[in-house]
């Protein structure tokens, strides 16, 4: 017996619900009453942010606990991640589906697959995979289109539009993070591809394949810091469970370890982001059923809006960019 349903219901779920079955209801809810989706209602920022709220506590085992025992007076308020953070880091966002696709992640918690069955891991992995396939073939029609424009000879329309994209995007949640990391796999791999017919020693643009690898390789070291991150988090607090004053001192190291769960979950999905665009690209700048001549444009175009979209460049900087031209950053090589 619960002292209250509250958050129960915001989520729509009964209160025995698993923990998929309350991860696969805050997601859809999520969606449609995101900021992004809504945005001319006053309400929307309020309603997302008690969504949230519902969705934290009760896909926390501790916090779930202490809610169905004390209700809401049992939950200390000042533990809680901003919600947009956590739908931005967790699932992405609307905005970036276009570009990223659906996150995997928020796929794993869609997918629906049949409980206490011998090969339930085997199914999730088939049904990731279709999905994941689906997602990459959409992103490639899409990218295509949009680098129409350039390979009409359409330049300054080209750019105007990239810019003003650019501006849209950056207003999403993590939307200056996302950019930068979309516009670094638009230029590392159109640069590539403008690269091959610069040879020394007949090795293709060698500094270019040296950047490009490394960058990969960082990128993995960092999401698997980022998955170790989280199971020592996870760790300490089943220590904490333990002792004394469990509750004081659970509540105070998620305070304190906030900023280190959200970077740590980002870390994760620049991986997936990185991986589906490189396969995104090589589509695009490798397709077989147009001449080389637009493969060549395409890539130009590509390499454009990647600019555009890391905005480190004076000419199409924003107030919020990641990165500046004079900025210097210790192992980075010069922007593109």
């Amino acid at each position: 017996m619960v002292k209250e349903t509250e958050y129960y219901d915001i989520l729509g779920v009964s209160v025995d619900a698993s923990a998929s079955d309350i991860k696969k209801a805050y997601y859809i809810k999520a969606r449609v009453v995101h900021p992004d989706k809504n945005p001319g209602d006053p309400r929307a920022a309020q309603n997302f942010q008690v969504l949230g709220e519902a969705y934290q506590v009760l896909s926390d085992p501790e916090k779930r606990e202490a809610y169905d025992k004390h209700g809401k007076a049992g939950v200390q308020e000042d533990s809680m991640l901003d919600p947009s953070a956590v739908f931005g880091m967790v699932f992405g966002s609307d905005l970036f589906e276009d570009y990223v696709g659906q996150l995997a992640l928020a796929s794993l918690a869609s997918v629906e697959v049949e409980e206490n069955t011998e090969d339930r891991t085997q199914q999730i992995r088939d049904k990731m995979r279709a999905l994941q396939k689906e997602r990459e073939e959409k992103l490639v029609t899409i990218l295509k289109n949009r680098l129409e424009l350039f390979i009409d000879g359409q330049t300054d329309e080209f750019v105007n539009w990239a810019k003003s994209e650019a501006r849209r995007l950056s207003k999403a949640a993590f939307g200056e993070a996302m950019l930068h990391t979309v516009g670094y796999i638009y230029t590392r791999k159109a640069a590539k591809e403008l690269g091959k017919d610069i040879k020394y020693m007949k090795v293709p643009f060698l500094a270019e394949w040296v950047r490009n690898k490394g960058h990969q390789i960082k990128s993995q070291v960092m999401a698997a810091s980022g998955a170790v991150s989280l199971i020592q988090i996870q760790e300490e607090l089943k220590k904490l469970n333990q002792g004394e004053n469990k509750e004081e001192n659970i509540m105070k190291v998620i305070d304190d370890k906030k900023d280190a769960m959200l970077n740590s979950l980002w870390q994760i999905n620049v991986v997936d982001i990185e991986s589906t665009l490189s396969h995104v690209c090589q589509a695009v700048l490798k397709d077989p059923s147009v001449s080389k001549d637009v493969l060549k444009l395409r890539a130009k175009a590509l390499k454009k809006l990647g600019t555009i979209f890391q905005g480190a460049k004076a000419l199409y900087s924003r107030e919020n960019s990641l990165r500046h031209e004079n900025d210097k950053i210790p192992g980075a090589g010069p922007s593109s």
